[in-house]
């Protein structure tokens, strides 16, 4: 902070004012024990700010930025180039400072992108409807369960082995109040076949079963035709809702929509959105027609005003600051405006064959990647179908291999034992990620730094 207005005098004001005679008194609430008792070791009660800025810089270059190394890190985050125009345009100032507008109508630009940005999360989803955005993929998978229960008014929801973790981890602790049953498969090695994982799945569906969740591609980057399971639940009135975690990966492969789902939702990060240390990111959400009077969040609409002028509305907003509270779907306060704004400006760039040729170019490079890694003695690729992030099996600890890989300079992918604590079989799993930001340069890099790793 470069600017601190308050002088001793205003605090003892502002303290006489609520009738506490210390600072100490505002924090009577939080327990001693998890208090500071003296200054934070090694932090300097001020400098000057020149020196301060040098300092700081000083620290944030110990980091190793995705952009100056070889980098094959995904597992639900990834790095893609975003073109400088959507930066550009997100900055103006009407867009950068704009928040959910309280009565939408004024904000007709608002309303308009987040309607296209609908339009568009809808047709690359494969959805009658899309939202105008949820916080991240992980809280929108769990709204989706909210949702799932209101509509089957069933209690227990079924998640495949090849969810993200981190995702689940969110589920269960969301619903943990909520009386919401998660049975969540066990992962085996590298999520296993994707045809056995949707075989356990179908025979598990019981009379209970609100929802059956499957990603796609999954944790491991297995692609699977996810027709069968959408039938199996539908037969049984539950819902198949699908996650997607890399959106690009709908480029190139069927929409969740054309495979049956009844909900999709997902990240939207790797269009417009950079990774920013893993945040802000952007909820996507979309359903079928008939489902949508359940669907959380907010829906904007196009209408004609009493001239006949093309207009935009706030549709539907299902949420408790806009309807009777015991009628809300969801306390869901605002949707992530402006990463789905950048979002809607980086598919608008791309197009329709722009998005394709991106997720060529994605899969190509994950090919070649793949199939050198493989022919390095003692590394075996576990992942057959895949778009652009696959997992290998390493003959040692992959926690260690991409310690080692960063001090040579390549950021190497994400170790699984890293997302599976406590399950010994992951600790020689590695997932790696290969977007079109890797050179073949890169490539080679990735592929001397894992074969000095494994030779020793």
């Amino acid at each position: 902070m470069r600017y601190l207005p308050l002088t001793p005098e205003d605090r003892q004001a502002m303290l006489a004012k609520v009738g506490a005679t210390s600072i100490d008194e505002l924090f009577v609430d939080v327990p001693a024990e998890a208090r500071l008792s003296a200054p934070i070791e090694g932090l300097p009660f001020h400098k000057p700010e020149m020196l301060v800025e040098r300092e700081l810089t000083r620290m944030a270059n110990r980091n190793m930025a995705a952009g100056q190394y070889p980098f094959f890190i995904g597992a639900g985050a990834y790095r893609h180039h975003v073109p400088a125009s959507v930066d550009h345009l997100i900055q103006r100032g009407e867009f950068l400072t704009s928040y959910t507008p309280y009565q939408p109508e004024i904000a007709q630009g608002t309303l308009q992108y987040l309607f296209e940005f609908q339009t568009q999360v809808a047709r690359l989803l494969g959805m009658d409807v899309a939202n105008a955005s949820m916080y991240d993929g992980s809280t929108a998978m769990t709204e989706a369960i909210f949702m799932a229960r209101r509509i089957t008014r069933r209690g227990t929801t079924r998640i495949s082995a090849g969810v993200h973790p981190q995702y689940i981890s969110a589920a269960q602790t969301l619903c943990r109040f909520t009386g919401d049953k998660l049975v969540i498969g066990e992962p085996d090695l590298a999520g296993g076949n994707p045809g056995d994982d949707i075989a356990r799945l179908i025979a598990g569906i019981d009379s209970d079963t609100s929802a059956v969740i499957v990603q796609n591609p999954n944790i491991f980057g297995h692609v699977a035709d996810l027709s069968e399971l959408a039938a199996a639940a539908h037969a049984s009135g539950a819902l198949l809702i699908v996650v997607v975690t890399e959106i690009v990966s709908l480029g190139a492969i069927r929409s969740p929509g054309e495979m049956g789902a009844d909900i999709v939702v997902g990240e939207g990060q790797s269009l417009g959105v950079g990774l920013q240390f893993g945040g802000p990111h952007l909820g996507l959400f979309a359903c079928n027609q008939k489902h949508v009077r359940q669907m959380p969040g907010r829906l904007c609409g196009e209408t004609l005003d009493a001239d006949g002028r093309r207009g935009f509305v706030l549709t539907l907003s299902t949420r408790e600051q806009h309807i009777r509270r015991e009628k809300a779907t969801s306390n869901i306060c605002t949707n992530s405006g402006l990463m789905s704004l950048a979002f809607t400006i980086h598919m608008t760039l791309l197009g329709e064959k722009g998005l394709r040729h991106l997720a060529e170019l994605n899969h190509a490079r994950a090919c070649e990647t793949a199939d050198k890694l493989a022919a390095i003695p003692g590394v075996k690729l576990l992942t057959q179908r895949f778009f652009n992030e696959f997992a290998i099996e390493i003959p040692v600890p992959a926690r260690q291999a991409v310690r080692d890989m960063a001090e040579m300079g390549v950021l190497g992918g994400v170790s699984a034992a890293r997302l599976y604590p406590g399950h010994p079989e992951m600790d020689r799993v590695l997932i790696l990620a290969v977007t079109e930001t890797v050179s073949a340069a890169d490539i080679d890099a990735l592929v001397r730094a894992l074969s000095e790793v494994v030779s020793k």
